[in-house]
């Protein structure tokens, strides 16, 4: 059996305790932290508190080539960490298929995700968000268009966008940052961007809201990981409130 446990936004102890019992019963745990990662902890104190051995699974290991995972979930109860909640990536949903293909039975045992924290922590109204998109770091002669193509779409119908900023190995994407890019893609496409909202640890003791003009935006520092941004449509009298109260608007 093959179980995906999400893990929740910040660090070890935001996993539920249905999941964590999941864990502990397992008789093997894998990980993987390229989509999303808990920011305030690391492997080893994930082992300690969970009492098991967790495994650190390579993207291609779960996009190509999961065939050791789903071999051990043919005959173990197998555990599959994931940050946030595991079917927000549909990375997870290809990989849950290809286990159904198999005839392993599956589960999943949900966490809490950014993409509902967002909403509490700027006061955004979940229903009135649109496609959601990714921005990643450019590379040589590679800077894709996507991104201020899903926000041109959503603006155009007034609708909030959540932007899941690039998470690698050795960097992770800040909110000024990004900004920056947008900024540099909206000149491109020809449309300003009135308003940015920068969500920094969710999940934490101490979340850090930031919303302003991409001027103001650029030149934040929202501090550690990890960053979320959100490009608002037109705001909602609560949502200027919320905004104004919470994230310095």
């Amino acid at each position: 059996m093959l179980t995906f446990v999400g893990l929740g936004l910040f660090d070890h102890r935001d996993i539920s305790v249905k999941g964590l019992e999941c864990i502990r019963q397992a008789d093997a745990v894998f990980i993987e932290r390229y989509t999303s990662m808990l920011a305030g902890t690391t492997l080893e104190e994930m082992e300690r508190f969970y009492g098991k051995r967790v495994e650190l699974l390579a993207r291609e290991e779960v996009e190509q080539d999961p065939e050791r995972l789903l071999a051990c979930a043919a005959g173990q109860d197998v555990v599959f960490l994931t940050g946030g909640d595991p079917m927000v990536s549909t990375t997870h949903m290809d990989l849950r298929l290809r286990a159904h293909e198999r005839g392993i039975r599956t589960a999943i045992i949900h966490g809490a995700s950014i993409s509902s924290a967002v909403c509490g922590l700027t006061g955004l109204q979940n229903y009135r968000f649109g496609k959601s998109c990714s921005l990643p770091f450019p590379a040589k002669n590679w800077f894709p268009h996507t991104p201020i193509e899903v926000v041109a779409k959503n603006l155009s119908l007034d609708l909030h966008t959540l932007v899941y900023l690039d998470i690698q190995k050795d960097r992770y994407m800040t909110v000024s940052q990004a900004v920056g890019l947008m900024e540099e893609l909206a000149e491109i496409k020809g449309f300003p961007i009135p308003l940015y909202v920068g969500v920094a640890r969710a999940g934490s003791d101490h979340p850090v809201v930031a919303a302003g003009s991409g001027e103001k935006m650029r030149n934040i520092d929202l501090g550690p990981p990890l960053h979320i941004l959100v490009v608002p449509a037109r705001l909602h009298v609560v949502e200027q409130e919320y905004l104004e109260a919470f994230a310095g608007l």
